[in-house]
């Protein structure tokens, strides 16, 4: 098997010691287990945990009061 060569620092060093199950587990086998999760989450993800899960149709009503939305009219100007 091909292994690769990293550099860590010291912080991240001990972080992956502590986290060895028994003494002298690799650390790619610590690497393997670790959760890395899905990425940043999406506006439709922060929208659920926010509101809960929203119907097709909520969302295609959202969509359409969106595209109709007209930017207030300016004070500042007559």
């Amino acid at each position: 098997m091909a292994t690769r060569t990293l550099s860590v620092d010291e912080e991240a060093y001990h972080i992956l010691a502590k986290a060895r199950r028994v003494p002298g587990e690799s650390f790619s086998k610590v690497i393997k287990r670790a959760s890395w999760g899905d990425g940043a989450p999406r506006c439709g993800a922060l929208l659920a945990r926010a509101v809960g899960e929203m119907s097709d149709a909520a969302l295609d009503a959202l969509d359409k009061a969106q595209r109709s939305d007209d930017p207030p009219e300016s004070k500042w100007t007559r």
